[in-house]
């Protein structure tokens, strides 16, 4: 492997350029993609490439399904009259429609394909957690939680939260035509808990009362590059937006200012490089991985090497790689593991979720690279407590090294990354996510 010189990962541990980048995008507050605050965070970002000497850097607009938060509530009624409107209590989930609906509560747990199918949902409200059981196998996606209770005929949507801490969670409902066709909303463990206390004796009666708007609008990218001008590209990626209601520290500002540091260490050992390295934080992750399609779209697929995708990076320094079967892939992280004596979690699973998905159903090698955490399921992403305190600035730095020393290696020119075709990939696909991917319309391989 290509190593970064002694002066280069020194430099990379002292570092703050990245913290103060994090810092920046968190300010901002909201960056709900298509509204003001991701433009800014992409501006921000942009500064940052012509700062550290990228070149090509500009922004690349694009026009999305938006989505505007209104107020939501949650009241029941009978024994156990109440009314839950905080935005610590309950939330709307992006992509639900504005709509007024009533009826019975009903809980199906994890939300399992095998809990729908056991429980009477037509005309009822379904409420599902948002935790999926150790040993399931793959992890359980609200999205599909939301489709099941869709086409089980519910006309309400319940996403509990199993993190404590009154945070309710959010993240999109993931239906193929937004708004999706009932209204859903999010709520926290403490007010999931009381529903499900005080539905165990007798049936609940909710009303769920959302306002939401769903329109067109504008997205962006960030782009800038460095190295020397070949055809052939290696991409290392992020996204910019982030969640309206909180800071989106960790989701995922930490692995855009990582794009940044990265970019700005490879700048100092241009001349090592063998192909074009192209950073991208794409815009509008949170809500159909929309800038990542439209890179993929916007390019020639076949000079991509291989995609290094950042998400969920900064939670701790030891890095976590799921390469989605590409094996020369995987083997790059384990060398640079190897090379820096560090741990690495892999994972074998070919997953739909993250930026990294719109290459990975094309057959271009890209991983999700992120960092491991002692929390269960996405722990404080999704909420308001998705901030700055939360993370390490020794963190980002031995993950910024770690993270470049793979982008330079990858750049190697007699590095090969073979690309799989659709079809091989759609035949690799779990079952599972085959399910929850065909159930919201987002199956890319209905054509072949």
């Amino acid at each position: 492997m290509t190593r970064l010189p002694t002066e280069v990962i020194g430099d990379a541990h002292t570092s703050t350029f990245h913290w103060e980048v994090l810092e920046d995008l968190v300010d901002i507050g909201n960056r709900m993609a298509g509204q003001e605050g991701e433009r800014r965070g992409a501006e921000r970002i942009r500064d940052a490439f012509e700062t550290v000497g990228l070149r090509n850097v500009h922004l690349d607009e694009f026009e999305i399904d938006g989505w505007w938060r209104g107020p939501a509530t949650l009241s029941t009624s009978g024994a156990h009259e109440e009314t839950f409107a905080a935005d610590y209590q309950v939330l709307a989930l992006p992509g639900t429609p504005s709509d007024t609906v009533e009826a019975e509560l009903v809980d199906v747990g994890y939300g399992r394909p095998e809990d729908f199918e056991d429980a009477e949902l037509e005309g009822k409200v379904v409420m599902a957690s948002s935790e999926t059981p150790n040993d399931y196998g793959r992890r359980l996606h609200r999205m599909e939680k939301y489709v099941s209770a869709v086409d089980a005929g519910a006309v309400g949507f319940v996403f509990r939260n199993h993190v404590e801490g009154c945070l309710p969670a959010t993240g999109e409902i993931g239906y193929d035509n937004r708004p999706g066709p009932i209204p859903a909303v999010g709520v926290s463990k403490e007010v999931g808990q009381r529903l499900l206390r005080h539905s165990a004796s007798e049936p609940l009666s909710v009303e769920l009362e959302v306002e939401a708007r769903n329109e067109r609008t504008n997205s962006v990218n960030v782009v800038g590059e460095v190295g020397p001008d070949t055809d052939e590209v290696v991409m290392v990626t992020s996204h910019v937006d982030a969640h309206d209601i909180s800071e989106g520290a960790n989701d995922n500002g930490a692995g855009t200012a990582l794009v940044c540091e990265i970019a700005r260490l490879l700048t100092q050992v241009e001349d090592d490089l063998e192909t074009r390295v192209r950073f991208v934080p794409f815009g509008s992750e949170e809500i159909g991985l929309q800038g990542a399609y439209h890179s993929a779209a916007t390019q020639e697929l076949s000079n991509v090497k291989c995609v290094i995708n950042i998400d969920g990076a900064g939670n701790s320094r030891n890095l976590r790689v799921n390469a989605n079967e590409f094996d020369a892939l995987e083997a790059l992280f384990e060398e640079v593991a190897d090379e820096f004596d560090v741990p690495l979690s892999t994972s074998d699973t070919i997953s739909p979720h993250g930026d990294q998905w719109a290459f990975v159903q094309e057959g271009v090698p890209a991983s999700m690279t992120s960092s491991t955490s002692d929390s269960s399921g996405r722990g404080w992403g999704h909420t308001h407590a998705d901030t700055l305190d939360k993370l390490d600035v020794r963190d980002l730095r031995a993950l910024s090294a770690l993270i470049a020393a793979a982008a330079l290696t990858a750049a190697e020119a007699d590095r090969e990354f073979p690309q799989r075709t659709r079809e091989e990939t759609k035949a690799m696909i779990d079952e599972g996510y085959v399910q929850e991917l065909k159930i919201g319309g987002r199956w890319p391989y209905d054509d072949e």
